[in-house]
């Protein structure tokens, strides 16, 4: 077998996750043992209240942890992406700086309302909010570490540094403890572990030169990461805060060692996650064909989880009250046991999702992201709702895991499954010819003088009729009015195109019309009947006839472009999308031109200019493979983007 095949890079890449995975659930392993000594330790000194006291301020500085995560796995997936020692150094630097600003910022915000954080928890001082703030300015920084770590598959360091953390956790807890210090104690040691941890992470980094950095859509990399972390972080802890507020001292004690399974179990899960990103992020399309990596990543959480959940409810009630001590005993039905593997279960569900989710955050920006951070709303709504007790805390929870992981594997398969069918070429002889490569400015400023004349433009024909007619693409201010005038017609539409769409200007001959297909929506698909091939679509309308005042409307446009087509006007440009130069195309823009100059003559399509918009995941696009996937995803984008106003934002840039 040729080794460069992609089914054995495939292969490869399989082994490479398992074997990070291993060495990073080993340590995984390890330092889950250490935080459950630490727990237990804690717990037994401690007793119910203090401990819930120690555990709702750790649980703060794990929903801060939305920030530090998210500069780890930007950072990492960035870094992955560097193809020498400058470049992964340099990308680091960037993202190092940026995260103490942020980790200041964070702990100057948590001193501000120090005292309002501590009523809203019933905690017995501010000074507990103020001993975070000093470990959270270094948990920001320590995050961009341990991405470059990450990034770098430095898999047996970043090991190290996360035992590390873990041993400086317990044995500070144990020493203060002992001196009387008690939860005061116990978050002291905890900022330290942090500070210990950052310390012991810095990097050895190349000579700081001058070096071109491939970084793409920084931003959206960065509000994805955050997006899919702030939602991580409140669906993992918003009920231990809030069964803090709600619940007397000693219950939400009892429901913090309850917790501390779910966290074992994510820290499981985490360990598969962390190994996959970078790897997948560093790979290319053909090395992700048939999701192997993600079926084993699933499998695994799958086992761990399970196994895990399964122990929890054989085990005996006795052996939680001889850890924990007798102050934690639950009588009754629903006792330890119960309570454990229901949260147990509940954490094995979101996993799945959460694996989903990184798998596609790894190569592209992954709108499951947002979806999630909406669940972790409607977990706080539910909790808030039910709260009768405390397993009606996990089983409202559990119900509502359940939903998100149909929600975000759903689409995600029955996409892989389309892709699939969609994969089967058409042959090399019928490829349009590339011309060259064109901008996406130029691509907009195009589409804009074709479209301006819309009424949807009328207030802006008069003062930005030179920005559309006479464009400067050298001009980035230029350039961005005119994206955002196109938006406030067109957002849901250019939306949808893949991130990373390549623009061409290309050559289309008449026998290039076969592979051609009108855009699937208004009276195109009633005329379409199934088949939007664009000579067929010109055939029917010669037949067609109106039975409607807008079928009417229609064919009168069609009949005036086809009219106006006279040799001495511009007919403007064609917008096309598809998969690659060899497979079918659909218009995005100038269906009605295109066929008002097939009805004319064939040879009237040359005298336009074509421009194509060409992406391996042309396929998740609804406008190009319309199916429940793709609508799926339309409907998501329009959710996420409800708010977006794009007259605001020309408004702005003017």
């Amino acid at each position: 077998m040729n080794v460069h095949s992609p089914i054995s890079k495939s292969k490869t890449l399989q082994a490479r996750v398992l074997s990070g995975t291993f060495v990073l659930l080993s340590a995984s392993g390890l330092a889950t043992a250490i935080n459950f000594a630490y727990n237990i330790a804690v717990a037994r000194f401690l007793g119910p209240t203090a401990f819930g006291h120690a555990t709702a301020v750790y649980t703060l500085l794990i929903l801060i942890s939305a920030v530090t995560l998210s500069f780890q796995i930007v950072s990492a997936k960035v870094v992955a992406q560097q193809s020498s020692l400058e470049g992964k150094s340099a990308v680091y630097r960037g993202f190092h700086k940026s995260a103490w600003a942020c980790g200041i910022a964070v702990a100057l915000l948590l001193l501000v309302f120090q005292r309002a954080i501590a009523d809203y928890l019933n905690l017995p001082s501010p000074i507990l909010v103020v001993l975070l703030a000093i470990g959270v300015a270094f948990y920001v920084p320590l995050g961009s570490r341990r991405g470059y770590i990450q990034g770098a598959y430095g898999f047996h360091r970043l090991a190290t540094n996360l035992v590390l953390e873990g041993l400086v956790r317990l044995g500070g807890s144990l020493v203060l403890i002992t001196l009387g210090l008690g939860v005061q104690g116990v978050i002291a040691a905890n900022a330290a572990a942090i500070a210990v941890a950052y310390l012991a992470a810095a990097p050895k980094l190349a000579a700081a030169v001058p070096h071109e950095l491939h970084i793409p859509d920084a931003f959206r990399e960065a509000l994805q990461a955050i997006v899919f972390f702030a939602g991580q972080a409140l669906i993992n802890n918003c009920d231990i805060v809030l069964v803090k507020h709600f619940f007397p001292s000693t219950e939400a004690g009892l429901y913090a060692a309850v917790a501390l399974v779910g966290r074992v179990i994510f820290a499981f899960s985490s360990a598969v996650v962390n190994t996959m990103f970078p790897l997948v992020a560093g790979t290319r399309v053909e090395e992700r064909k048939g999701h192997r990596v993600l079926l084993t990543s699933l499998l695994l959480v799958l086992g761990i989880g399970s196994s895990l959940a399964l122990g929890l409810r054989l085990a005996p009630a006795g052996i939680w009250t001889a850890f924990f001590g007798p102050q934690f005993a639950i009588l009754g039905k629903y006792g330890l046991p119960y309570l454990l593997a229901l949260y147990a279960a509940t954490t094995v569900v979101y996993s799945l999702s959460v694996v989903v989710i990184a798998y596609e955050m790894s190569y592209k920006i992954a709108n499951t992201s947002w979806v999630q951070l909406a669940f972790s709303g409607v977990v706080v709504a539910g909790i808030c709702r039910f709260h009768s007790s405390l397993q009606q805390v996990i089983w409202i929870q559990l119900v509502l895991m359940v939903v998100l992981l149909n929600v975000v594997a759903v689409p995600f398969v029955l996409n892989s499954l389309t892709g699939v069918k969609q994969a089967l070429p058409i042959p090399a002889a019928h490829a349009i010819r590339l011309i060259r490569r064109v901008s996406e400015d130029e691509v907009i400023a195009e589409f804009l003088k074709t479209d301006f004349t819309d009424s949807a433009f009328e207030e802006y024909h008069e003062t930005l009729h030179g920005l559309v007619t006479t464009p400067h693409l050298d001009d980035p201010r230029e350039n961005a009015r005119r994206r955002a005038l196109l938006f406030i017609r067109h957002f849901a539409l250019w939306r949808e195109l893949p991130a990373g769409t390549e623009w061409f200007e290309v050559e289309i001959r008449t026998a290039d019309l076969a592979q051609i297909r009108v855009f699937p929506r208004a009276q195109w698909r009633k005329l379409a009947r199934g088949d939007f091939n664009i000579t067929r679509i010109a055939e029917r309308l010669r037949m067609f006839r109106s039975h409607s005042v807008s079928e009417a409307a229609f064919l009168s446009k069609i009949a005036a472009l086809r009219d106006g087509l006279r040799q001495d006007v511009d007919p403007g440009a064609v917008l096309l999308i598809g998969l690659n130069e060899s497979e079918p195309f659909t218009v995005l823009d100038g269906n009605h031109r295109l066929v008002a100059a097939i009805l004319k003559s064939p040879e009237t399509v040359l005298r336009f200019r074509f421009l194509c918009g060409l992406s391996p995941r042309m396929t998740e696009c609804c406008w190009y493979r319309t199916n429940v996937a793709t609508l799926f995803r339309y409907g998501t984008n329009l959710l996420t983007h409800v708010v977006h106003d794009p007259a605001a934002e020309l408004a702005r840039l003017l």
